[in-house]
């Protein structure tokens, strides 16, 4: 009985000193300043998206950056391409099924310095309930008062399954789509 009392208690301290941790290193997020893009081809031709809601949870210091976290949410259903018939086909099961999987995520497992200034990150990215290991790569500079971070990211669509039926022949739509992202942060806390 007492030993089941102490893994609990150890499971709750456990969680409760994450959120302390991550509470007391985040960066507040300038969303007005901040943006999720993403670029692929379509019958040979780059076309341009964007997600319009997502949140970020970073902690990053340049200085420290093996001790950097970051989870990314995207709203898949805010995504557009400027076209009301198109952002509306994107919601449907063949893409994003926001029915069923309304958010993408990407949630770090490391960082580290490639040379002055740039950096990356590894880490899970999950679109449409399948999860790939992925490799983020970034810049970090100064923007007054904090810190932006701009980057790219690959991926072939596919893996996650999106774009499938009929959307699936590459040679209409690309599998390989670059997700880009400006993120401006605050100062550390």
């Amino acid at each position: 009985m007492k030993t089941r009392w102490m893994i609990r208690l150890c499971v709750v301290m456990g969680a409760l000193l994450t959120a302390v941790a991550w509470a007391q290193e985040l960066r507040e997020v300038d969303y007005a300043k901040s943006g999720v893009r993403f670029v692929g081809k379509q019958m040979g031709v780059p076309a341009e998206g964007a997600f319009r809601r997502f949140t970020a949870r970073v902690a990053f210091d340049p200085a420290r950056p093996e001790q950097g976290r970051a989870e990314v949410e995207i709203d898949v259903g805010s995504a557009t391409v400027g076209d009301p018939e198109a952002d509306a086909e994107l919601k449907r099961k063949a893409w994003f099924d926001t029915a069923h999987h309304p958010t993408a995520k990407f949630v770090s497992t490391g960082f580290r310095k490639i040379s002055e200034g740039r950096y990356e990150a590894t880490g899970k990215l999950t679109i449409k309930g399948r999860t790939r290991d992925v490799v983020v790569n970034f810049t970090a500079k100064p923007a007054s008062p904090g810190l932006e971070l701009s980057g790219t990211l690959p991926i072939k669509r596919l893996d996650y399954g999106v774009g499938e039926g009929i959307w699936a022949d590459t040679d209409t739509v690309a599998n390989e789509v670059e997700i880009r992202f400006r993120l401006v942060l605050g100062p550390l806390r």
